[in-house]
């Protein structure tokens, strides 16, 4: 069977596009109605119809004439608010408004372009145009504008310059520059402070201002003509616009935010249970051990599509699961949706049709590295109902996570055919409509489990259903790990925010102690703690020499203290989008300076990291923005705000810093999450005498529940400071979900940089004693909270400590 390549079909498109004629040159208005909704503006060539969602989101629909529009869109979730909207019509205009956006079109010649509260965002520079074999249209851009977006790529944050394919491509041992790879998608943000999403999953290309031109341009295949205008008051607030449109990512199980063992891979069931009790007997924690492809067969080639366990190297699978899940680990299996024709899978796989076609629908084979092969047809109902079944038997089992693995899907030739359209058609989405149907099958069978989903390809719209993102199969040297924050950072922004990377590096026997261990130091500060590698070299700080294993115990036990921390940040990724990275001009979005910056992100609001990238570093040069002072998470030396500064390196640990007024909480080391409470909290405040007022709050629930929030079975611990004269007050206060079990508790509070030792502290108006470190300068007192009464923490400061 003859193969066509899908990069044949993009540099067709790319090639034609730049080559289109202009089809509408005289495009013209004829009639408009102001449909209550939304605007419907009749032209000569078609109609356009222009819908706000709210005041800060407004959709674009151009359907030419004689075709019907296709209301399908993988990526909207967003139902359209009530906006209250004004129309305006002159001779030669027309203004569409909304309280937030405003859409201006000229009549002759017709565009259409976007301000946001006064403020000009961006125009149509021709509106649709339509060649032989593309789709294209572009947008002016100013010359000062920088752009982030697309999808996964190795490029610099800003990412103006490029012309970029939006097919999703696995790039195996990429290091720090990649132009395509597992994640692309279909949206562009722009230092303006607004974003473009094009609403349509055929392949295609963005082109961020190639030919220098000033022009944003989207070129593809088919598909619809729709696109959206977001914009925002500040970064948080764009990202939150975006992600209520196209999906908030749900909580995923708490002990997704502990350590994982992974490598590539687990031969037999002894082995693995040997894994699992070295890191129980040399006290390093542990949460899940994932099983790359021999659970379910002996050799790489040949038994891709078995998905049952090899009872000769696996013989008690079940026993196993249990054994782990009583130890607290969780048990994570790969899965891929190639069916080999060697496996044992293949003639039902056949008999029951569950595989895509060639267009005389009869399956289509072809050969890849694992064998020969058949592709599952996730868009066809047979095929996802016969995929879940296999999922839901082995979640019965005790199996905890996936791992969809090869999901682009990795080889998906132009020609073949799945149920609802063609492999170019519906690429960029297979990894998308697979992550749903986990996510559905969970929702009907494991109702009261929150799935773990682990997928290297998604498109806009993927974090609705869980997925959990990693950046594939990245190099194991040091150019591998440069690129990896930049990654993490884009894809945050785009939804995707536990974007993370195979701790360690994963292609390639390079044996290097230092890089381990400085991508492990990062890895506390990113979404998903993994080391995963090819097994030449392990990947588990257990098999690693004594120094590297040092270094990684004491990286992995500080990303089980920081866990309320970071369960917070999940929690304000699922209410609002946050990304659990963010770059440095979400704290300063006028800096340009900050416009490229991915050495350094907030981990966060109030964490500030930056990673060490680089061999044999004796010191870095680190940015202070210019919010907030900031203090040395390990040393508590404060730096100035909005400073540069030269700082020393050490081989413990990467410089972190937190942020003046902040509150981190904190507990002691656990082996596992299994463990995890939070009736003690070690709370951290960092007190900045220009600081007069702060908060902060740490979200808490079982860690399982999918349904914590909407049940009111969660708590809401909140924190805040005053500063006033010589007195320090910090109130903590407990909020229950309705159905929250009552839970008393202890805070462990440390105040930061005191000068000197208070006269007194106060909890609720009682003396109480407290211990006071004159040399790291920290006061520290316990603090019981209980259900029903705020508490007030009164610190009388030395005179020094408020000047």
């Amino acid at each position: 069977m003859k193969i066509t390549y899908s990069t044949l079909a993009l540099a067709t498109l790319m090639l034609c596009a730049q080559a289109a004629t202009a089809q509408n040159i005289n495009r013209r208005v004829v009639a408009i109605h102001d449909a209550g909704h939304a605007l419907e503006v009749q032209t000569n060539d078609g109609q356009y119809v222009i819908k706000p969602y709210s005041t800060d989101i407004v959709e674009t629909t151009f359907v030419p004439n004689g075709q019907a529009f296709n209301p399908v869109s993988h990526a909207v979730v967003l139902a359209p608010a009530i906006v209250k909207t004004s129309v305006r019509q002159t001779a030669t205009a027309i203004e569409y408004r909304t309280a937030g956006i405003v859409v201006h079109i000229t009549k002759v010649p017709f565009q259409i372009s976007y301000s946001y509260h006064g403020k000009p965002l961006t125009s149509e520079q021709a509106g649709y145009q339509k060649s032989d074999t593309a789709e294209s249209i572009s947008f002016n851009l100013d010359t000062n504008e920088a752009l982030y977006g697309t999808g996964a790529r190795a490029l610099g944050m800003n990412r103006r310059g490029n012309r970029l394919p939006l097919y999703n491509k696995a790039h195996y041992g990429y290091e720090d520059h990649s132009t395509q790879m597992n994640f692309s998608i279909p949206l562009v943000f722009s230092s303006k402070m607004y974003g473009i999403h094009f609403d349509n999953a055929p392949i295609g290309t963005l082109d961020l201002d190639s030919k220098k031109d000033n022009v944003l341009s989207y070129e593809t295949i088919s598909g619809r003509k729709t696109y959206q205008v977001i914009a925002g008051t500040s970064w948080e607030n764009i990202i939150a616009n975006y992600s209520s449109l196209t999906g908030r990512q749900p909580l995923p199980p708490r002990w997704a935010f502990g350590n994982f063992a992974s490598r590539f891979g687990y031969h037999s069931e002894s082995e693995a249970r040997h894994i699992v009790d070295e890191f129980i007997r040399q006290q390093i924690p542990l949460d899940a051990i994932i099983f790359d492809l021999y659970w379910f067969g002996k050799d790489i080639k040949g038994t891709m599509g078995n998905l049952e366990f090899d009872r000769d190297n696996f013989p008690h699978p079940k026993a196993m699961i249990d054994d782990f899940a009583a130890k607290g680990v969780k048990t994570v299996l790969i899965t891929e949706p190639f069916i080999l024709t060697s496996s044992a899978k293949w003639d039902e796989a056949v008999q029951k049709h569950i595989l895509a076609t060639d267009k005389n629908q009869q399956p289509y084979t072809y050969d890849f590295y694992f064998g020969h092969t058949g592709l599952i047809d996730i868009f066809n109902p047979s095929a996802r109902t016969w995929f879940w079944d296999i999922y839901k038997n082995l979640a019965s089992m005790g199996v905890a996570g996936w791992w969809g693995d090869l999901g682009e899907p990795e080889v998906h030739p132009s020609d073949l055919q799945h149920a609802t359209g063609s492999a170019d058609e519906l690429h960029n989405i297979y990894g998308h409509n697979w992550a749903k149907l986990i996510a559905d099958g969970y929702k009907a069978n494991f109702p009261t489990q929150r799935p773990f989903i682990l997928m290297r390809s998604g498109s806009s719209g993927s974090q609705r259903f869980g997925m959990i993102p990693w950046s594939g199969d990245v190099n194991r040297t040091w150019g591998g790990l440069q690129s990896q924050p930049e990654i993490a950072l884009q894809m945050g922004m785009q939804g995707m925010a536990y974007m993370h990377s195979d701790l360690g590096g994963f292609a390639g026997a390079n044996l290097d102690d230092e890089l381990y261990a400085r991508w492990l130091q990062y890895g506390v500060f990113q979404p998903i703690f993994r080391p995963h590698a090819q097994e030449e070299v392990p990947a588990e700080p257990i098999l690693r020499s004594q120094t590297a294993k040092d270094l990684a115990k004491a990286a992995i036990q500080l990303r089980y203290q920081l866990l309320p921390y970071n369960y917070t940040l999940a929690y304000d990724n699922n209410q609002r989008g946050t990304p659990l990275m963010r770059p440095l001009f979400f704290d300063e979005p006028n800096n340009k300076a900050l416009l490229g910056a991915s050495n350094e992100y907030l981990w966060g609001r109030d964490l500030l990291v930056h990673p060490v990238l680089q061999a044999g570093l004796k010191e870095a040069q680190i940015y202070f923005p210019a919010r907030n002072n900031w203090f040395d998470f390990y040393t508590d030396q404060i730096y100035q705000a909005g400073t540069t500064q030269t700082v020393a390196l050490t081989s413990d640990h990467i410089p972190v810093f937190v942020r003046a007024g902040a509150f981190i909480p904190m507990i002691d080391v656990i082996q596992n999450t299994s463990q995890y409470s939070t009736q003690k909290i070690n709370l951290h405040y960092y007190f900045d005498a220009a600081v007069t007022a702060s908060n902060g709050h740490m979200y808490d629930d079982d860690g399982t529940n999918p349904n914590a929030i909407e049940q009111g079975k969660f708590a809401l611990i909140d924190f805040k400071s005053t500063l006033k004269q010589q007195q320090l007050a910090i109130d903590i206060g407990v909020t229950n979900g309705a159905n929250h079990p009552a839970l008393d508790r202890v805070v462990a509070l440390s105040i930061h940089h005191l000068m000197k030792k208070p006269s007194k502290i106060l909890v609720q108006r009682k003396p109480v004693e407290f211990e006071w470190d004159a040399i790291k300068k920290v006061v520290s007192v316990r603090v019981p909270i209980n259900q029903s009464t705020p508490v007030r923490v009164s610190v009388q400061l030395a005179g020094i400590n408020a000047s």
